[in-house]
């Protein structure tokens, strides 16, 4: 399964330009970790309290997570304004060139819905079922 989810990833960004689409930035938000929290602060000239207070909340799992969405760093033109020191989720995201996919499996429905490119994955995973 993770051989099939790598091969079908590369394929599929190799025709899908996330510049072009940015839904993840627009309709979901990353939790953040510490480390997140602190390199975007420290990017963003801000102390790590101070960015909490400005952009973070805490949500019912405890995790960090942006007080708003669309994300406040992405761009008119689609770009990440803090891309270089982005957070770990937005890095790893669509976690579909991640090992142990079976366990990933509900991740990868749930964000099909928001990404074209999980989409064009999952449905060219299924054709090779049938």
């Amino acid at each position: 399964i993770d051989r099939m989810f790598q091969e079908q990833h590369e394929i599929a960004f190799q025709s899908i330009d996330c510049l072009e689409c940015a839904n993840c930035c627009k309709t979901t938000g990353p939790l953040l970790t510490d480390k997140d929290v602190v390199r975007i602060a420290k990017h963003l000239k801000l102390s790590p309290q101070q960015f909490i207070e400005q952009f973070l909340r805490i949500d019912e799992d405890e995790d960090y997570v942006l007080q708003s969405v669309p994300c406040p760093f992405l761009d008119h033109d689609n770009f990440c304004s803090i891309y270089s020191v982005r957070p770990k989720a937005c890095r790893e995201y669509p976690h579909t060139d991640r090992v142990k996919q079976k366990q990933l499996f509900s991740l990868a429905l749930k964000n099909a819905e928001v990404c074209p490119a999980v989409f064009q994955i999952l449905e060219e995973i299924r054709k090779g079922f049938k």
